[in-house]
């Protein structure tokens, strides 16, 4: 429901600059539900623009997919192209991505549909772990003076219960023990069968109850877990997932430089040629068997990154770049880039770090002069040797507080993080272009 300008705004908060990639994500992300108000006719006819990023790495591109992936509540999946082999050869087939999705999928409808039964479950959970705390009485006239007083003694037992003064008490219960997982599928190859062997034993084999010594709060939480997978319909569940991969499922194809086939090669390659024509079909639109069921992918959407430093998008066949119709180039990060990333986004490095060493007792102040020169350094190893973008201040950050965060279990102290202490601990590995190279 967010407007392209609310999803940029959105993306701001955690992703510096690139303002091209994130206008072009938006208004993909809102073409969706731009769609859900067409005709049924219109809106099939309606495919997804799907999307190139094109920059180094460490810029943005996958944090810009996974944000927008959780903005709009969509099932999302990373894969690496370079993970997919041709069909026929030993290794993953392009189609499990789209499996691999449906199970998220079915996973996050699962998770949403006990949210919507918790509290039912939980009285039902409550209810079973009293009765070993404080069993019913049995029936008798209701005015009965010994009903009344068993009545009013186990409503004080509910009340302690429930206040979690009865948390470290243990009690015995009865769980439903599940069969064990088989992974039949995974290792030899039989996906596309859209088998689910684990449902078919788990039919097959009869349901086992198995006793267990817990405490109190321990067992509250594992009979209202099971009351949960009860009350929740799986057929209504793996329906709505599958209906949310087909129409808002979105799919962050990373790596797609690397399967490009340069002219200068020659000869079949099955991680790059054959991969090519594999991930065609799935982009175009076709059916995949999944153990959930047939999934239709015309309407995911694909957004494919990669650096493309060695080649080009128009090195991909033909077919599957017109499938790609829109492209990005996403800028190469500068120092004053990385002094925004350490201090704007919601979950800034800075933020991080201060709040790590909070938990031990260390009060950490970062000055915005020790904040530019970590930026500086940082930016001056990426020129210096390889281009990483902003990963580089993961490694910056922790050579800086190594010593701090090593001994922060046994000293309390404060740290002030400016110019002049950034130089003290950095400036002979920066200034040294191997020791740059090994150690940031």
């Amino acid at each position: 429901m967010l407007t392209p300008r609310e999803i940029v705004a959105e993306l701001d908060k955690y992703v510096i600059g690139q303002n091209e990639a994130k206008r072009a994500v938006a208004v993909a992300l809102r073409n969706r539900y731009r769609r859900q108000r067409l005709s049924p006719e219109l809106k099939e006819e309606v495919l997804p623009r799907n999307i190139i990023m094109i920059g180094p790495t460490g810029v943005g591109k996958t944090e810009i997919a996974r944000r927008v992936a959780r903005f709009a509540g969509a099932p999302f999946i990373k894969v690496e192209a370079t993970k997919f082999t041709e069909v026929g050869y030993v290794g993953r087939d392009v189609s499990s991505m789209i499996r691999d999705l449906t199970d998220i999928s079915v996973n996050m409808v699962k998770a949403q549909k006990m949210e919507l039964v918790r509290e039912k479950a939980n009285k039902v959970a409550d209810e079973e772990v009293l009765d070993l705390l404080f069993p019913p009485a049995r029936k008798k006239d209701d005015g009965d003076e010994e009903q009344t007083s068993l009545i009013r003694s186990r409503q004080k037992m509910r009340d302690k219960m429930l206040a979690g003064e009865m948390d470290k008490r243990t009690v015995e219960v009865q769980l439903s023990e599940r069969p064990p997982n088989v992974d039949v599928l995974g290792n030899i190859g039989l996906e596309e069968f859209g088998v689910d062997f684990n449902e078919l034993f788990g039919k097959m084999m009869p349901e086992r109850k198995k006793r267990k010594t817990v405490t109190v709060g321990e067992a509250r939480r594992l009979l209202a877990q099971e009351q949960m997978n009860k009350l929740v319909d799986m057929d209504e569940v793996v329906s709505e997932a599958i209906e949310k991969v087909e129409n808002s499922g979105i799919v962050f194809l990373d790596e797609l430089d690397k399967i490009c086939e340069s002219r200068k090669e020659t000869g079949p390659d099955v991680s790059k040629g054959g991969v090519q024509r594999d991930i065609l079909p799935i982009v175009e639109g076709t059916q995949v068997a999944t153990k959930h069921g047939v999934v239709r992918t015309e309407h995911v959407l694909f957004i494919a990154a990669g650096a493309f430093n060695m080649s080009r998008p128009s090195d991909l066949i033909p077919e599957l770049q017109g499938r790609f119709p829109i492209r990005v180039e996403l800028d190469s990060l500068s120092a004053e880039d990385f002094e925004q990333i350490l201090l704007k986004p919601q979950n800034a490095l800075t933020t991080q770090y201060r709040e790590l060493l909070a938990t031990e007792g260390i009060k950490v102040k970062f000055q915005k002069s020790g904040v530019r020169e970590v930026s500086r350094i940082a930016f001056a190893v990426n020129q210096g040797t390889e281009d990483i973008g902003a990963r580089r201040l993961h490694t910056v950050m922790e050579k800086l507080l190594e010593d701090v965060s090593f001994k922060a279990p046994e000293v309390k102290q404060s740290v002030n993080v400016d110019a002049k202490y950034v130089k003290k601990r950095l400036e002979k590995i920066s200034a040294n272009t191997d020791l740059s190279r090994y150690i940031l």
